[in-house]
């Protein structure tokens, strides 16, 4: 009887987590349905009451305003190509600065980790105009690469290595290796890099999304129609004074499908990242 009653109040706990887990994932998932409905509507739809939350049939027409008001697909590839060298670059740097605090002892460590920690506090907006000054004297203005070099590093994911590889790489496997020969460069290579994979699949989801999202750095570097980002190009849809919102919103779910295939994709490594940590 206790078991039967057991069991009973077990399934009615996992029904009930399920179902919260269930209406919370349907409550996070109607911006994107709505964002999919008002992208085929008329831009009268936008400010209707009732609300509208049925598809409608211009889908393809708002999209065509979007490819006649700016060059969508060249905008998207920019982006592309700017998340992608971004989010390497900064696994590289990220793993090896992590790498270093983690396992190695040298003059002012703590302080240079506390020093880089700190920086995470500061307002972007404050070293708007030095930075846009030394992208100017360096001749990166309206460049991909003017664009790139602010985010090459990445206070937050050295932290994440850092811990990451405390926690996962032994002292020992490391001086174990030291007595084989191997320098610190063929211990990273080797022991170290197999073994952050899946917190790699963390970093890089947080890094090609936080770029691909950012949108005041790339405004203010890139005024080039050709190197426009996709967030600065859908900027451009709003630049005249009758608003087409069915339109906007077009560009922007458009806009926002590659980033959810990525995350898609890398999810398994992303969960994988959480609850692996063990070294194989």
């Amino acid at each position: 009887m206790s078991e039967m009653a057991g069991t009973k109040k077990f399934s009615l706990g996992r029904i009930f987590v399920y179902g919260f887990l269930s209406l919370a994932s349907l409550l996070s998932l109607f911006p994107f349905y709505w964002m999919f409905v008002m992208a085929t509507r008329p831009s009268a739809a936008y400010n209707s009451i009732p609300p509208t939350i049925t598809p409608g049939n211009m889908v393809v027409e708002n999209f065509e305003k979007v490819l006649g008001t700016i060059d969508f697909f060249q905008a998207m590839w920019n982006t592309i190509i700017l998340c992608t060298v971004v989010t390497i670059v900064v696994l590289m740097i990220s793993s090896l600065a992590g790498f270093a605090f983690a396992k190695f002892n040298f003059p002012g460590k703590n302080a240079f980790f506390v020093a880089i920690l700190l920086t995470m506090v500061i307002p972007p907006q404050l070293g708007l105009i030095p930075q846009y000054y030394l992208i100017s004297k360096a001749g990166l203005l309206d460049t991909l690469q003017g664009v790139m070099i602010l985010f090459f590093l990445n206070p937050l994911g050295i932290f994440l290595m850092r811990q990451y590889i405390s926690g996962s790489v032994p002292d020992e496997l490391i001086e174990a290796s030291k007595l084989d020969g191997c320098s610190n460069f063929r211990i990273y290579r080797s022991i170290v890099l197999p073994i952050v994979l899946p917190a790699f699949a963390t970093l890089g989801i947080i890094v090609f999304t936080a770029v691909w999202g950012e949108f005041l750095w790339q405004f203010t570097i890139l005024r080039d129609p050709e190197a426009y980002t996709i967030q600065v190009a859908l900027a451009n849809l709003s630049n005249t004074f009758n608003i087409d919102f069915g339109m906007i919103m077009s560009g922007v779910f458009w806009a926002t499908v590659p980033l959810i295939i990525i995350f898609l994709f890398f999810n398994r490594f992303f969960i994988s990242s959480i609850t692996d940590g063990a070294v194989k």
